[in-house]
């Protein structure tokens, strides 16, 4: 019997919020495999804001995907079949293996996993891409020293919230920027020192209150008018972390810059960019410290599972709306 495989690919490329029409759900009669392939079946996979921008046409960090490709998502699963001798049955891998049920591999790309240290969702979140933003960009980017303040826009989501974490656990004053009551609520359940909620009042207001000396690592997962704000109570020497702009994702006019740039100039302080694979080779190293923190109580770990592979075009929507909770994923059947 030929087993059947489920997968969406990208059929239209999004104008402004992606609309279930851009994508495509197909099944497909998966192929025998070939020596050195093996066969995972995909159990979670991770929803992320820069699935957006793969969507896009044009030049990136990464080539976008092509109209009729199989959505690139990251994802982790089961060896269910093994013609690869680094690869046995029943073994777990982590991996680029798309939105699909599942996946063909040469092995290339593959991280195998342990779920009995830690549960697979957590190992897409904290353990996966997320953490380690938060891990590589902070530390290797931002450069916290104890007692600094450290800012975070995005505080609630899977990177923000990790970075939060970490700042507190090197010594350092978290302030999270954050959507509603609830989502501030959960950043004080983390140990921020502070939230704000950008919803509620003046953000400029509440930055000066809560960074009376300065602002000295601003990480930015949103863009627009909360980094504006976030420039203008710059600290001497800072660095603003550029991460990501989910504000900016969906715009169907010019991405909106910053007006406030030239507090880089007054302050001396520095924006640098940063994308997660270029720290690759540090992943193992990177995933067990933080390992660590989690066995030791000091690091914390949310997930929002949406259940079934189709619900994949309503489930994205969740990241832009903020209606998710914690590091977006589906849980494949």
């Amino acid at each position: 019997m030929v087993r059947k495989n489920h997968r969406f690919t990208l059929a239209a490329r999004p104008v402004g919020m992606p609309r279930p029409t851009d994508f495509a759900f197909e099944e497909h009669d998966l192929p025998v495999l070939g020596d050195g392939e093996l066969l995972v079946k995909v159990r979670y996979i991770s929803l992320d804001p820069a699935m957006r921008g793969w969507m896009n046409e044009g030049k990136s960090y990464i080539r976008p995907i092509a109209i009729g490709e199989l959505m690139r998502a990251g994802a982790i699963g089961s060896v269910i079949e093994s013609k690869h001798p680094q690869f046995a049955v029943g073994s777990h891998v982590t991996g680029m293996l798309g939105l699909q049920e599942y996946a063909v591999s040469n092995g290339d790309g593959l991280t195998p996993v342990d779920p009995s240290r830690v549960p697979l969702p957590v190992m897409l979140s904290t353990l996966g891409a997320p953490g380690l933003t938060a891990y590589f960009g902070l530390l290797d980017v931002g450069k916290p020293v104890a007692g600094q303040t450290v800012v975070v826009s995005g505080a609630a989501g899977a990177v923000g919230s990790v970075v939060g974490q970490i700042a507190r656990i090197h010594g350092c004053r978290a302030v999270g920027i954050a959507g509603g009551a609830a989502k501030c609520g959960y950043l004080r359940e983390l140990g921020f020192d502070a939230a704000i909620d950008y919803k509620a009042g003046d953000i400029k207001a509440a930055l000066r209150e809560h960074c009376p000396k300065g602002i000295d690592v601003f990480f930015d997962n949103v863009g627009g008018d909360i980094l504006d704000a976030a420039l203008t109570q710059l600290a001497p020497r800072a660095r603003v972390v550029i991460c990501g702009a989910i504000s900016q994702y969906n715009n169907t006019t010019p991405v909106k810059g910053p007006a406030n740039y030239l507090s880089l100039l007054v302050n001396r302080a520095s924006m640098t960019g940063m994308v997660i694979f270029d720290y690759a080779a540090r992943f193992p190293a990177a995933v067990a410290e933080m390992a660590q923190w989690m066995a030791a109580g000091k690091l914390r770990s949310r997930e929002d599972i949406v259940q079934g592979l189709e619900q994949f075009p309503q489930a994205l929507l969740k990241l832009f709306t903020g209606e998710n909770h914690g590091k977006l994923m589906l849980e494949v059947a």
